[in-house]
């Protein structure tokens, strides 16, 4: 084992390892170690295609902690816009990361990326969608898609990680970031937690890359070393699946449609997030035993169903400064309710005010594609506000999609996203401490596959 390097990535998640691509794509003779908590790809498996129930997997999730991170078991979509995908484009500007965004795209083909782009040639139909949007209080935001599909994702991510290894960037599996080292203000490497015991590791430059899988271990971090950083968002919302014939139009003319609404009474912003035609609602597992909600889309096997994300943004002020532990208590008392699974309850007897019964699902049109979530009462768990929230944003978007705020709607929670308080950082992804960058969705400046990707790119040419 080296114990110097040029240059230490913490997380093989996308904004990691774009980092490292674009630094042997420029050339770079710089010495590269990628250290990951997780398996590489290879190596992952989720045995609950087998089992038909999550098996709560030690010590890691398989679906979110490994090479390429939460992507590989994802649907699989990079977003086209430098409008979708977090707030990157107000520390870089908007023409860089269209730029960019097109040259990290020409990559993913590179390694096998389908070639279609979903979303786009269909002009009169997106206007007709935009115009129900507009009548109903929201925003459409019509972004050009390339779904690679959780199984496809897996392939490009392996083809990636063995082109890695095949040029020299060294990587550590099975190994946890205990700490940064610091000295005289400098970020000099890391502590790790590895199989032989813990060890130091030097480096000029550090890149944190954790993504939302390790948000709450950067947070801990920005506070230990005082490293500057302002409360970030958490989403918390829903998992809505509807049948496919709902979503048709909207699936065949956006394959994804990104609605943003405000609505009344607390105005905050409240959007749909990864919709997934034909897909399957999933399970995930954080530390502390913490289910949480998602949803995935395969290029070719299909349901009946199509779900998607509402998420309700919260940004809370002072005193308040500990948004991820705020999210995990939300999702930790909906687990309670379930006995430790995901909860489900049909939009009807939300707005009835009744929990949903087992033999009331098995009545209905829609079959629930995660068949082990428990019916129950999501509302006994969700904070007021969010709940507000969702239900009427839920009815706007009935407007747009008839039929969407139906009785029979299924609506699964905990759908939580974790994203890093907002580091502060320079045009070069500095921090206050020299040595030390910031990136992806652990940055807390993207959110999603290619802005994390494109961050990625643009650091690897800064440390060529």
């Amino acid at each position: 084992m080296k114990s110097n390097y040029d240059v230490i990535i913490i997380g093989a998640g996308p904004a990691g390892i774009f980092t490292a691509i674009e630094m042997l794509k420029c050339g770079s003779q710089k010495k590269i170690l990628i250290i990951e908590k997780g398996s590489a790809i290879e190596n992952r498996r989720c045995p609950k295609h087998i089992t038909g129930k999550c098996m709560n997997c030690k010590p890691y999730c398989h679906i979110t902690t490994g090479f390429s991170g939460a992507g590989a078991f994802s649907d699989g979509k990079l977003s086209l816009s430098p409008e979708v995908g977090g707030d990157l484009p107000d520390l870089i500007g908007e023409n860089l990361a269209a730029e960019t965004i097109a040259y990290t795209d020409k990559i993913y083909l590179e390694f096998g990326a389908d070639t279609k782009i979903e979303g786009i040639g269909n002009d009169d139909a997106v206007k007709r969608i935009r115009k129900r949007a507009i009548q109903a209080g929201l925003k459409l935001v019509d972004c050009p898609i390339r779904h690679l599909g959780t199984e496809k994702a897996q392939e490009i991510y392996y083809a990636i990680e063995q082109h890695l290894l095949k040029n020299g960037v060294d990587m550590m599996f099975g190994t946890e970031c205990e700490d940064i080292i610091l000295e005289d203000g400098k970020c000099l490497g890391v502590r790790l937690n590895t199989k032989e015991g813990k060890v130091e590791i030097k480096a000029p430059h550090t890149v944190v890359a954790t993504g939302r899988r390790g948000a709450d271990w950067l947070e801990k971090i920005c506070y230990e070393h005082k490293i500057a950083h302002q409360p970030g968002t958490v989403d918390i919302g829903v998992r809505v699946e509807v049948r496919n014939e709902i979503m048709e139009t909207v699936n065949n003319v956006l394959y994804e449609s990104k609605l943003i609404g405000y609505p009344a009474p607390f105005k905050n912003k409240v959007r749909t997030f990864c919709q997934n035609p034909g897909g399957f609602v999933s399970q995930e597992n954080y530390d502390n035993d913490l289910a949480v909600v998602n949803g995935h889309s395969y290029k070719e096997l299909k349901s009946q169903n199509t779900n998607l994300a509402i998420l309700c943004s919260h940004n809370f002020s002072e005193p308040f400064n500990q948004p991820i532990a705020y999210a995990q208590k939300v999702g930790e008392l909906t687990n309670m309710l379930g006995d430790g699974k995901i909860l489900v309850q049909r939009f009807g007897d939300i707005l009835d005010g009744k929990r949903t019964w087992e033999k009331e699902l098995s009545r209905s049109n829609i079959k629930p594609t995660l068949p082990d979530a428990v019916a129950g009462d999501i509302t006994a768990a969700m904070p007021y506000r969010a709940m507000i929230n969702i239900i009427n944003f839920i009815q706007a978007v009935d407007h747009v999609v008839p039929g969407f705020a139906s009785t029979e709607t299924l609506l699964y929670s905990p759908e939580l996203k974790f994203y890093s308080n907002k580091v502060k950082l320079d045009n070069d992804f500095n921090t206050n401490v020299e040595g030390l960058h910031c990136l992806g969705d652990s940055s807390g400046w993207t959110r999603g596959l290619m802005m994390a990707s494109v961050m990625g790119v643009l650091m690897g040419r800064k440390l060529k």
